[in-house]
């Protein structure tokens, strides 16, 4: 689309756009009223339900996990159970108004924002998706939201407890803490909430204004000039909502740094614990004001660094040279972002709703390939019999999952691993051509505990050069072993006999299934995998209806070929008896 050029062009082009946007508003406002309480009442009695109904199974698991646990030594594990009363005892509280106020948000933001996101669809009618969408997705949103919470309090936090009390390696210590650290761990934890906490509220509400007003000068000027994601005309009416939801996302800022100032303050007794001084715990209270000020400065673009004081608060700081490595590539990155934030125009036609950006974070798109992966990988091992109706059946109807939950995903993961050694990557080859390497994935620290060990292990991959038949046996290898000891893979004709080169594998394999298993404890995950084995479980019978059919057609057949083989035989014996007969009866004529 054309950009308007000059003042008066662009003051028509924002005077033309305010009655649609006024209408669009007023719709989706009124869309709003309406859902907002169906998803209150959806969300809040549901989540309360779950609270409380399992709130005296949670307490009793919780107390007999710790009490039994073998990682935690016998200060800490006093300490714990002591402590454990006031979480316990606010978890259906703080459950209950968090459901409350994520209904009330979900509720009235989703279809306000639905109806905005229909007018830049591609879609024919775009009318009637002004006044329809937002309205059943929301609803079924919100069982969805319900269903996942669920699976937290029954499998997630049952799973962590369970890991919890599972026996202890014999190479690792259980986790204490000393008593005559205790003192000045509690002192300097309390000072540092004291301290910390109103001078990063400060920082924030004092960096607040600039981030509200570069935020709204930035909307502004892509509203009117129709530049950045708001360059076509579909995509102006957002450009205006967004502009009115700035502010709360200003706020929302500010109140997310006021609940982390509390952590980070009470950060500054394990600092005094893991370095036992007292003067680093000090150092580290004044040091985390500065870190919060230059990664608030890094979020708004603004001068690098901070201006505040850093003491030292580790006595080894050093970094590798590949975390410097790492570390300069995100520098550098950093810079080129801020530099290409004022001066390069974002020209996008697909950055149009508020979906398709999330759609495009990194994470969801791996997320949304693992399961892809298994439900492709799931077909494979189906037709070749690794995987059975039975097992698929026993995880729909009982749960029971541990197969095709853990392995069908490490399986993937794996497959992910030789595919990427093979193709001699610096990252991780997935699916559509996407290539993840450390530069290329978010700074986020759940993502890099998932990449990091991955890249790790595809490394051991090439330096073994696996075969194409050592790779072929290892599909049988991940769904059917248990990869505990070398030794086990002797009853499936491994090609390599070497121990050590099987322990490495097996190594790797388990390590795949633990990552795999804490993995599963995130809510989405059973969702979305329940979704994947009943499509397999449809797929099997669907196969076994067409074989069953295949093989009554074929039973048809061979039975009515019989019969007329039998017919055909019965027909020539009487025309035999029929020529014995005619001729013992010439014979007595003669």
């Amino acid at each position: 689309m054309e950009v308007p050029a000059g003042f008066l062009a662009k003051l028509w082009s924002f005077v033309s756009f305010l009655p649609f946007f006024c209408l669009l508003l007023i719709l989706g406002l009124l869309k709003a009223a309406i859902i907002c309480p169906v998803v209150v009442g959806v969300i809040v009695p549901g989540n309360s339900a779950v609270v409380i109904g399992l709130w005296p199974a949670h307490v009793l698991w919780t107390y007999f996990c710790v009490a039994r646990t073998k990682r935690l030594g016998l200060v800490l594990k006093i300490a714990v159970l002591v402590l454990l009363v006031v979480p316990l005892v606010l978890w259906p509280v703080v459950a209950v108004v968090g459901s409350l106020l994520g209904g009330i948000g979900y509720g009235f933001f989703a279809p306000l924002i639905a109806t905005f996101e229909a007018v830049g669809q591609d879609a024919v009618d775009k009318c009637y998706h002004c006044f329809a969408d937002g309205c059943w997705s929301t609803i079924k949103g919100s069982c969805i939201a319900v269903e996942d919470f669920v699976d937290f309090c029954f499998h997630s936090y049952f799973s962590y407890m369970d890991e919890l009390s599972e026996k202890m390696p014999s190479d690792e210590k259980p986790m204490d803490v000393k008593l005559t650290k205790l003192p000045g761990s509690l002192l300097v934890a309390l000072i540092g909430m004291l301290v910390d906490v109103p001078l990063i509220t400060a920082v924030a509400l004092w960096k607040s204004p600039y981030m509200l007003f570069k935020g709204w000068k930035r909307l502004l000027e892509d509203l009117i000039g129709r530049e950045g994601p708001f360059l076509e005309t579909v995509c102006v009416p957002f450009a205006g909502l967004a502009i009115l939801l700035w502010p709360l996302a200003v706020v929302g800022a500010v109140v997310g740094a006021i609940i982390a100032s509390f952590f980070l303050g009470l950060y500054g007794g394990v600092i005094v614990h893991q370095e036992d001084s007292l003067r680093m715990g000090f150092s580290y209270i004044i040091s985390v004001v500065s870190l919060f000020d230059e990664y608030v400065n890094d979020l708004l673009y603004v001068r690098e660094g901070s201006c505040l004081p850093r003491p030292r608060y580790r006595r080894k700081m050093s970094h590798s040279p590949e975390t410097e490595k790492v570390d300069g590539n995100i520098y550098n990155e950093l810079k080129i972002r801020r530099e290409g934030s004022t001066s390069k125009k974002l020209i996008s036609e697909n950055t149009r709703t508020l979906k398709w950006t999330i759609q495009q974070y990194r994470p969801m798109q791996i997320w949304d390939w693992l399961f892809k992966s298994c439900e492709v990988n799931g077909r494979i091992l189906l037709h070749d019999g690794l995987i059975s109706i039975k097992e698929i059946e026993e995880c729909l109807e009982k749960g029971n999952c541990r197969k095709l939950s853990i392995k069908l995903p490490a399986w993937c993961i794996l497959q992910c691993l030789l595919a990427s050694a093979k193709c001699d990557s610096s990252g991780l080859v997935t699916g559509d051509d996407v290539e993840l390497t450390r530069s290329t994935v978010p700074r986020d620290k759940v993502f890099e505990w998932f990449i990091g060990p991955l890249l790790i292990m595809k490394e051991q991959l090439k330096k073994l050069q696996l075969d194409e038949s050592e790779e072929a046996c290892l599909r049988k290898l991940v769904i059917w072993c248990k990869n505990e000891n070398p030794e086990d893979w002797n009853d499936f004709d491994y090609p390599s006999s070497d121990n050590v080169r099987r322990a490495q594998l097996q190594a790797i394999i388990r390590r795949l299934q633990g990552i795999v298993a804490s993995m599963s404890r995130i809510p989405t995950f059973r969702r979305h995998f329940r979704n994947v084995v009943k499509s397999l479980y449809i797929e099997a019978i669907e196969a076994s209806a067409s074989a069953n059919q295949i093989g009554q057609i074929l039973k048809a057949r061979y039975s009515s070929k019989i019969s007329s083989g039998r017919r055909n035989k019965k027909d020539r014996y009487e025309n035999d008896d029929e020529v014995v007969n005619t001729a013992h009866y010439n014979e007595n004529i003669v």
